[in-house]
């Protein structure tokens, strides 16, 4: 039985925002229904990204798309594995970071940052995970997608308003009936990694088919695969010398000394001797993130009677992810120790009394003063570098839970006019576990010791602590009271509620057949996002090493939005004039933010273009788009504080200013001390400090887009289709923070004697005590980088798509290809600044990689119960930003030659499919076929977050070949 309401929901396809379907891009399999059923023009390449409804009429804007199928090829585990090789897509956060992975996973389009798309479900928004406002794709219930489409480019108008780079829409499985149970399990070819996965979805049609309701279970869970694991990531290696080399917060502890720079302990003589051992970190980090998931998605519909239907759809998911890093301790705290400490040896006690101008005499009797009131009683200051290898790896986890429920109703108003009203609302919370970690304050009581059982301050639990010995000095005695757990919670709410009206008008161009199309709405959003920290968490280094303090957020704001499309085909089936179409839209939105004098902005977002058809196997198309991207509840709200960012090389590193007045004036004027001056090092591990927080003054930033490309179906080739697009986008007024390249270039590129009075210089501020640009967060703010609408971005590039179909009399072939050169992708921080391009480079500065070219091609034969697919993914050379050589100093100071370059990379799936009976197939897939290894550039190349284990393992294969079996259960 087919009712009005699926007349209308077929008819309606595209209003609730699903964004196309391209066939073609899915391969075509021995006994799949679909694939089977699929009428003569399966071919037809559908292109949308409207509110229209009509299904006759295609919109303009290209869609990349990856079928279910493809989905189940891969064995895609979690949404972000499948976007991360999307060419023109960059890689976000994942299962392949680990230092910066807050618990989420996102995508990142066109590389113009994961903040700019808007990722959907069903053609609507649903809860973010973080207070950026963005999706957390380890929630997208995979089990019931059945494809994912990416329109890249300005979508604001239809989508909203700051969807600048794109959209993803997950769109789920319609009327799904029967039972269905998917199992996977994949491991590496080293036998580590293992990843497990269970979906079991139940469906059905009822009241003669009037309804139709689905629900679907899933739980995963995957190993971690630690960087010592692989031969290439055991040890760390530094990218400017090319030696095995680690932080300098390292064991045995390394300590400054007023005049002597920071020097290592010597267990064997007590003495402080320049570093010999700094400390890898690599053996305790991961390649591949643990990770554990339970999540639920039902729908369901009704038609009430003829033509209106009322739909719900609910979203559950808990999922943990754990981060493993290597073990906490003091990274460059200052502490306060006495000349009486028990476990002070007495040569290094005399070269801090020296250090210090105590005597001989002095220092020989402060030795012996282990009363405070006595009056030889002395201590002295350091900075000290103790890595606490005996408490073990510093551990998050991160337990997210969301919910998302939507409700709706829809219908015809007449046979060509509908309606869809709907609302939803969702919370995410996601609560990080900190352990390991050792505290600052409670290390300084420690340390404020003049006998082995007891502290000065008398606190209880304290004991003592010895960090002048090796590796198992401090014992387990005196761990407990050094350590302590963290907890930091982000919450987030999304309540919104939609009305939308669309058909056609009614009339028709006289040279036209379809009528004109519209769709007229409204839209109301409110946001809300918190983040509470405990106070260890909120107080600047007490966590050592957790790389700043984590301030509570309080934010929300809402938004009113209006908007209108419009699709008039002007001409069809006439000479040259096979079809052209004219499409437009608009959307009005009003911006209210909580905070005090009620921040507000009012933005219009439009687009208009069209298609042309000559002949029916040519589509010409184009479409120009102005958007805009409200400030974020982070950017709003964030209070300022220090956290890390990366920074390989320093000026006032080594001797050079001993030999430059006006370097050594800069030194001294960000706070380096005199002392320190010939001795100063480079940020510890390639990490700096930089201070930077939210801003109630910005304003939203405005992007212009086009794209403009073709669709080509020949006649004379059945089965072949192609697209071909060229797209542009320009953002202004972007909100932005200067890079630590442009921060340091603008200071230390032209030194003159006015420099250390140049506010360029004066925002840098370095540790009081080494000087070095790293140090404890609450003396050492780093590079200041305040957020602001100064900067600019622009990307430009062309998609390449094509697919062929061919019955043989053996196999059924299939091939597609998804291509992407990006010409450009610049960004440029402040006027004045470099207006820098990371298309093809890497570098602290240029985070995930984007090359120029990348392709994903697909190979499949299916037989009559077989079907095999190799899949060729392909990434382009890269090389290390110029520009980052100029910064270092030259050639020569600059990072090993050996590390500059990056060959083009190949990668190779194949996946064999067996349908053994009706109700039950296997499919095994060989990912990474010839165990290809990844580009070695060592770990201080780029940022901490994507630059790990001597490598990119975000872009690149770090886990090596992986063997995977899943199995299909089907009634």
């Amino acid at each position: 039985m087919v009712t009005k309401t699926q007349k209308f929901l077929s008819r309606s396809a595209l209003s609730s925002g699903v964004i196309g379907l391209a066939l073609v891009a899915q391969p075509a399999f021995a006994q799949d229904t679909a694939a089977a059923d699929a009428p003569e023009d399966a071919g037809t390449i559908v292109v949308t990204g409207t509110l229209i409804k009509n299904p006759n009429i295609v919109a303009t804007s290209p869609v990349s798309v990856v079928g279910a199928e493809e989905i189940a090829l891969r064995q895609s585990n979690v949404a972000e594995e499948i976007l991360r090789d999307l060419p023109g897509a960059v890689p976000s956060i994942g299962s392949a970071v680990n230092n910066g992975n807050g618990g989420a996973s996102f995508v990142n389009l066109r590389g113009l940052g994961s903040n700019r798309n808007i990722v959907l479900l069903d053609g609507t928004r649903i809860v973010p995970g973080d207070i950026f406002g963005r999706v957390d794709l380890n929630n997208i219930p995979l089990a019931l997608v059945e494809r994912v489409d990416a329109l890249t480019g300005g979508a604001s108008t239809t989508y909203g308003a700051d969807a600048i780079s794109g959209v993803v829409n997950f769109v789920t499985k319609k009327d799904f009936a029967g039972i269905e149970l998917n199992v996977t399990n994949q491991i590496t070819g080293q036998g580590d990694g293992n990843v497990f996965r269970a979906d079991l979805t139940i469906g059905g049609n009822f009241d003669d088919g009037r309804g139709n309701a689905v629900f679907s279970v899933g739980y995963q869970q995957s190993d971690a695969v630690y960087q010592n694991q692989r031969d290439f990531s055991i040890n760390s290696i530094n990218s400017y010398t090319g030696n095995i080399e680690g932080s300098g917060t390292t064991v045995p502890s390394r300590m400054s000394v007023p005049g002597g720079g920071t020097l290592q302990i010597d267990p064997t003589t007590g003495s402080l001797v320049p570093t010999y051992a700094t400390f890898n970190f690599n053996p305790y980090n991961v390649f591949q993130t643990p990770f554990e998931r339970f999540n639920m998605f039902g729908q369901a519909s009704y038609e009430v009677s003829d033509g209106i239907e009322l739909y719900t759809r609910g979203l559950f998911s808990k999922n943990t992810v754990s981060t493993i890093i290597a073990p906490s301790g003091a990274f460059g705290t200052p502490v306060e120790i006495p000349y009486s400490n028990p476990y002070l040896p007495a040569a290094a006690r005399a070269q801090f009394c020296a250090a210090n101008g105590l005597s001989t005499a002095q220092c020989d009797a402060a030795a012996l003063a282990t009363d405070p009131t006595d009056g030889n009683y002395d201590t002295f200051t350091t900075a000290l570098f103790r890595r606490t290898t005996e408490v073990g790896p510093r551990i998050s986890d991160y337990v997210t839970t969301i919910f998302d429920y939507r409700a709706g109703i829809r219908g015809d108003i007449t046979d060509s006019i509908g309606f869809d009203i709907a609302g939803s609302y969702g919370e995410s919370e996601n609560v990080q576990t900190q352990r390991g970690y050792v505290l600052a304050s409670r290390l300084r009581d420690a340390l404020l010791a003049t006998n082995t059982t007891t502290c000065l301050s008398e606190n209880a639990g304290c004991v003592p602590v010895n960090v002048f010995g090796p590796d198992g000095s401090i014992t387990a005695d005196q761990i407990p009271y050094l350590t302590g757990n963290s907890t930091v919670a982000v919450r987030t709410t999304l309540a919104q509620f939609r009305a939308l009206v669309n058909g056609d008008i009614g009339v028709a161009s006289p040279f036209a057949e379809d009528p004109i199309q519209f769709a007229i709405g409204g839209e109301y959003r409110e946001y809300t996002a918190t983040r509470e920290s405990d106070i260890l968490a909120q107080t600047p280094g007490e966590l050592g090493g957790a790389g700043g303090a984590a301030p509570n957020i309080n934010g929300a704001y809402n938004v009113y939005e209006a908007y209108g499309e419009l699709i008039a085909p002007l001409v069809s089936d006439k000479p040259f004039f096979h079809s052209l179409q004219l499409e437009a839209g608009i959307r009005y939105s009003s911006y209210s933010v909580d905070a005090p004098n009620s921040p507000s902005y009012n933005t219009t977002t439009w687009k208009a273009g069209g298609t042309w058809e000559p002949v029916e196997s040519i589509k010409i198309r184009g479409m120009y788009q102005r958007s805009v991207r409200a400030p974020n509840i982070a950017e709003l709200f964030t209070p300022v504080s220090t956290q890390l960012t990366n920074q390989g090389v320093d000026a006032c590193a080594g001797t050079a200013p001993l030999a430059d007045a006006n370097l050594q004036a800069v030194c001294l004027a960000q706070g380096a001390p005199l002392g320190q001056i010939g001795t100063i090092e480079p940020p510890t591990a390639g990490q700096a400090n930089i201070t930077t927080g939210g801003n109630l003054n910005l304003k939203p930033e405005k992007a212009n887009s086009y794209v403009i490309g073709a669709v080509f179906q020949p006649t004379f080739l059945p089965g072949f289709s192609m697209t071909l697009d060229y797209y542009n986008i320009k953002i202004k007024d972007a909100i932005t923070q200067p890079t630590p390249g442009d921060l340091y270039s603008a200071c230390f590129d032209s030194i003159t004697g006015a420099s250390a009075t140049d506010p360029a210089c004066l925002a840098i501020r370095r540790d009081p005590a080494t000087g070095q640009l790293s140090g404890d967060p609450s003396t050492t703010p780093g590079f200041l980088a305040n957020l602001s609408n100064l900067g600019t971005l622009a990307t430009d590039g062309i998609d390449l798509t094509w697919n062929y179909r061919h019955e043989f009399d053996f196999a059924m072939l299939n091939l597609t290809f998804n291509g992407n050169w990006t010409n450009s992708s610049k960004f440029r921080s402040q006027p004045g600044s470099l207006n820098r391009e990371c298309v093809g480079y890497y570098s602290v500065n240029c985070a995930s990689l984007q090359p120029e070219f990348s392709w994903n091609m697909r190979t499949t034969f299916s037989f009559d119960d077989v079907d095999v697919s190799l899949a060729w993914r392909h990434i382009d050379s890269m090389k290390f930003e110029p520009q980052q050589i100029i910064d270092d100093g030259g050639s020569d100071e600059s990072v090993l030659e050996d590390y500059r370059r990056i060959k083009a990379y190949d990668y190779f799936d194949l996946a064999t499919r067996f349908t053994l009976t009706d109700n039950f197939d296997v499919t095994l897939t060989i990912t990474n076929l010839f165990d290809k290894k990844p580009p070695v550039v060592g770990n201080t190349i780029g940022s901490t977050t994507y630059n790990s284990g001597n490598t990119y393992p975000s872009t690149y294969d770090a886990l090596g070949r992986r063997f995977s079996i899943g199995g299909r259960v089907r009634f």
